[in-house]
């Protein structure tokens, strides 16, 4: 289903009124309903959906149920849902509060950070709120004034009056006055520091609680320039985007749109009555109601009287994401910005004798020293990803197995997730690289690549439609452990006959060494080859035959567009380029006649598995 309609979760807290009860309908039987939590996914107070086969469940279960892609691809940046919209009757004074950033709310609560847009609802005459300092003050003197009562003196008060709106960074200090009604949009967060109360007392007869030092630490004591408007929009920031729709049933009677699969749609009528479409399906709506329609849901449409807001998900501007490649030797960490390039990057030996635990706990907070070196905040950070040698379980964010750094069974994804606040994933560290390369490398302009990574082992990946082949189970694909020779030499996964037994670097260190009586260092193997070394061509030829078995049978499978040669012996392939496609166009199902890749050599070295982890 598109669109749902949503109950609100109702908040009495002792400031509040009845009018959402009043004036709004909103059900509640209590005397005072001071918040009405209209759209939430937020466990103090989730909404439930009132209407379809998901009548009673939550928001959230809606969500679970239907799968993440019902909020559209700009969340996928989020690591929960977003926002939390509420109605707010104060029927006296709020305390002056501020809510904290996401790097420090995120440290000391557990949660984002909280910024939020006010729309002034209804006021009475003479009502007024509190929004930052009137002048600059020290916090020496912010915390003084708390201390002998006189802060509301150097508060910045502004009338307010039907139809204005105020948009409320973290850090700002702030408080609703009496006789305002706010529809308020923000980031979806619980976390409030209260400064200052009235010395009123709660229901328990004791005054309520102050947070002055982590107030101290958060609040910005320069006077705020209020936002002129945001045209075409109500309000815009990273969180959200909110438009205002006005019908006066006269003039404009109807107004309709489209839900693409970016972002969903919540629909918040702050007055009037008539209908929304959606689907085929037709709800009546009135004042205080809220509808949410789900990403990629089609056209959509009003009809009647309305105020509405309107609130979507924009894209992130300027996002910033994290790949992280784990190996066995060394971990590195990258920044790649939204053009696929690496801006910032550090490394650290890994130690995989060290506890899984251990590692991840120093990758995260690694992460989080780059992320503050470069300036660059937490909510720029849109993604981190990992890659991982070994048996992957992307879907449960697991590596099952990695005999490189000594894992079994480790829950990546959620011991990371525990410490950067961002959605993770991983995948197979080959993987990783060839989608580095199939993004910002030699397979850019391509969306079907097959990478060999030739080094300690013969890894590589599979992209195709430009996504990670992973076919039905966890792994992904092993092109290194396809049988070339049947009963060949033995391989490192216990079988016999193996690519990676025959195109490793090992494998050709052994054979140049079994040919020529004595060590031969990599390099020197190509060098004596194209110098004459007979000996050391043969060794070359066998390899290329060897490597040209494996590309084939890959190439028959999954017919790419392009093969990409990476890992230490890319270094000297450019000599083997050509052999390699002339046993690609004679050996490849369909030969000359039918559609063959190119092969060419992988371009960003270390960098495509930093590239590609970040674009997972």
């Amino acid at each position: 289903m598109g669109i749902l309609k949503l109950k609100p979760a109702c908040k009495d807290y002792l400031w509040g009124g009845h009018r959402l009860v009043d004036e709004f309908g909103v059900q509640y039987d209590g005397d005072v309903c001071a918040e009405a939590w209209v759209l939430s996914c937020h466990p103090d107070g989730p909404s439930t959906v009132v209407n379809g086969p998901y009548a009673g469940k939550t928001l959230r279960e809606y969500i679970d149920g239907e799968g993440r892609q019902v909020l559209g691809t700009h969340c996928r940046r989020f690591r929960d849902f977003p926002i939390l919209t509420k109605f707010i009757d104060a029927k006296e004074n709020l305390s002056v509060q501020v809510h904290p950033g996401n790097s420090f709310a995120l440290q000391h609560e557990g949660q984002y950070g909280k910024t939020e847009m006010w729309y002034v609802m209804d006021a009475e005459p003479g009502a007024f709120l509190y929004y930052g300092f009137k002048r600059e003050i020290s916090k020496e003197e912010f915390a003084q004034r708390i201390k002998d009562d006189t802060l509301l003196e150097v508060l910045n008060a502004v009338p307010v009056k039907k139809g204005d709106a105020l948009f409320i960074e973290s850090g700002t200090l702030h408080a609703i006055g009496k006789g305002i009604l706010i529809a308020e949009i923000q980031q979806n967060s619980n976390v409030t520091y209260r400064v200052y109360d009235y010395g009123r007392v709660g229901k328990d007869g004791k005054k309520r609680d102050l947070h002055i030092e982590k107030a101290l630490a958060v609040t910005n004591r320069v006077p705020i320039v209020r936002r002129g408007s945001s045209y075409p929009h109500v309000a815009d920031c990273d969180y959200f985007t909110v438009d205002k729709l006005n019908l006066d049933g006269n003039l404009t009677y109807r107004t309709q749109g489209t839900v693409k699969d970016t972002s969903f749609l919540s629909i918040l009528i702050l007055d009037g009555k008539g209908t929304i479409t959606c689907q085929g399906e037709k709800l009546d709506y009135k004042k205080g109601d809220s509808f949410f329609i789900s990403a990629g849901s089609g056209d959509w449409q009003i009809e009647g009287t309305c105020d509405a807001l309107l609130t979507t998900i924009r894209e992130k501007a300027n996002p910033v994401r994290v790949g992280i490649t784990i190996g066995s030797s060394e971990t590195q960490i990258g920044l790649v910005n939204d053009q696929n390039e690496l801006i910032a990057s550090q490394s650290f030996p890994t130690e995989p004798k060290r506890p899984a635990k251990e590692i991840i706990d120093e990758v995260a907070q690694q992460t989080l020293d780059l992320l503050k070196e470069q300036n660059v905040p937490l909510d720029q950070c849109i993604g981190v990803g990992v890659g991982v040698p070994g048996t992957i379980d992307r879907r449960a964010g697991k590596v099952i197995y990695s005999n490189n750094i000594r894992w079994e069974n480790v829950a990546l994804v959620k011991e990371l997730g525990k410490v950067i606040p961002c959605p993770v994933r991983i995948a197979n560290d080959a993987d990783c690289a060839a989608m580095g390369e199939a993004v910002a490398g030699a397979g850019k302009d391509f969306s079907d690549v097959v990478m060999f990574t030739l080094g300690n082992g013969v890894g590589g990946g599979i992209i195709l439609n430009g996504h990670i082949f992973e076919g039905g189970v966890m792994g992904g694909s092993e092109v290194g452990h396809q049988v070339i020779r049947v009963n060949g030499r033995p391989c490192t996964c216990g079988r016999r006959g193996c690519l990676e037994a025959y195109a490793s670097v090992p494998a050709l260190l052994k054979a140049a060494e079994q040919a020529a009586g004595e060590t031969v260092a990599l390099g020197d193997i190509f060098a004596r080859a194209k110098g004459g070394d007979v000996a050391m061509q043969e060794v070359v030829e066998q390899y290329e035959q060897m490597l040209g078995t494996g590309i084939v049978n890959i190439v028959n499978m999954f017919r790419p567009q392009l093969v990409v040669l990476g890992g230490a012996i890319s270094a000297y392939a450019a000599d083997m380029l050509e052999p390699l496609r002339e046993m690609i166009s004679t050996d490849a199902f369909g030969g000359a006649s039918g559609t063959l890749p190119e092969i060419t050599v992988a371009e960003l070295g270390s960098q495509a598995g930093l590239i590609g982890a970040a674009n997972l």
